[in-house]
């Protein structure tokens, strides 16, 4: 089959890989129909994760039909349309039975390197690396699904794949934004990044009640879809003193949960013996939402991160008594929801889908979304 692969720092081509097949009884192949780019994707691609190794297939949020399925397959029939949460979980262990499908102990092939990092190992993700999942990604025309009954979850007819290609990662990703910072009623709430996760985080806000969401970013295009599609107020950080802008909003105070969806440089500022976690990042939009967040309010991470970060303000964080949530997301809770509301139209994503390519133009659909030339939000590939 063809696969969009890696094949050194900033360097993709399309080649033959062998099909997928049935490894366990829980497995099932999926003929890809959409599979989009990621924020996630740019430090695989530049470079700053280790243990990637060229030829790997990369691609994490997907929607496509069931071609063959497992003995112990149960939700799942040959021709489903079914949309794959980009998280792998095994849906058994304690913390997936607490909800915490993302911390997964079952969902990574190669959990040493994590654990030697972080202390723990966590679960995996299409793909990466073994590490952090070691399945082969979406950007292919098939995928094997691992433990297809927990991750993988059926379309409703009314929504176009192109809205429901998002519930894979990044619309579950906002909805969790907007728990763990526990936003509700009367809350104002801002989100740095308006991409994909910052635009769907801030309607997951709106959805939860809040008052005023604010959006910060430098890009106009972006900004109006913000305007246009979401219902939240764009800030462009280019023309004003944004925590400033952001306590005349919030009368005075501050937001009450400021979100960060940016993440960590795709270019590398230097890796420690090639391992994970080595490095320090720069977290500048992690800190001004920091210093912006009123007192006893909450910042939540979003943003991807795998190592260390330079200047991180603890002091801000302990004299002001904020609350500091991150996770990566658990979207086998959210998924069926978001399709719900995908389906009544409370959701719409299709607009983050801003170029539509083949496979073949996957290196210059990753060109225009690395550089968010053309006004690309998100490249969408149809193998």
């Amino acid at each position: 089959m063809r696969a969009l692969c890696w094949e050194g720092v900033d360097a993709l081509a399309v080649r033959q890989v062998p099909d997928p097949e049935l490894r366990n009884a829980h497995d099932m192949i999926v003929r890809v129909r959409r599979s989009a780019t990621c924020g996630a994707d740019l430090p695989l691609l530049g470079g700053r994760i280790p243990f990637l190794a060229a030829g790997d297939v990369l691609g994490h949020e997907f929607l496509g039909e069931v071609v063959e399925v497992g003995p112990e397959v149960r939700r799942h029939r040959l021709d489903d349309r079914v949309v794959v949460c980009a998280a792998v979980a095994c849906g058994a262990c304690w913390f997936c039975r607490q909800g915490l499908f993302a911390c997964c102990d079952n969902g990574s092939t190669g959990a040493a390197a994590t654990e030697s990092a972080w202390g723990q190992p966590t679960g995996g993700c299409y793909g990466h690396p073994a590490p952090l999942g070691g399945f082969a990604g979406s950007h292919a025309e098939y995928v094997r699904v691992p433990y297809a009954d927990v991750g993988a979850f059926t379309v409703p007819d009314r929504v176009s794949d192109d809205r429901a290609v998002f519930a894979s990662d990044a619309a579950p990703t906002g909805w969790m934004g907007a728990e763990l910072g526990e936003i509700g009623p009367g809350d104002v709430v801002a989100v740095w990044g308006a991409g994909a996760v910052g635009q769907l985080t801030a309607r997951a806000a709106l959805l939860h009640g809040a008052d005023r969401v604010i959006v910060i970013d430098r890009y106009d295009d972006r900004l109006r879809m913000v305007d246009r599609h979401v219902g939240a107020e764009p800030l462009n950080y280019r023309y004003v003193d944004v925590p400033a802008e952001l306590r005349e909003r919030s009368g005075g105070r501050g937001p009450d949960v400021c979100v960060e969806a940016v993440g960590m440089e795709p270019e590398p500022p230097g890796l420690l013996g090639g391992r994970l976690g080595g490095g320090a990042d720069r977290p500048l939009a992690l800190r001004e939402a920091v210093h912006a967040c009123r007192k006893s309010g909450t910042v939540v991470v979003l943003g991807t991160w795998t190592g260390f970060v330079d200047t991180f303000p603890l002091g801000a964080v302990m004299n002001k008594g904020l609350t500091v949530r991150s996770a990566r997301q658990h979207g086998q809770r959210w998924i069926p929801m978001l399709l719900d509301r995908m389906a009544r139209d409370e959701l719409r994503t299709e607009h983050l889908a801003t170029h539509r390519l083949p496979l073949e133009r996957g290196a210059h659909g990753y060109a225009l979304f690395r550089e968010r030339a053309d006004g690309c939000v998100r490249a969408v590939f149809a193998p």
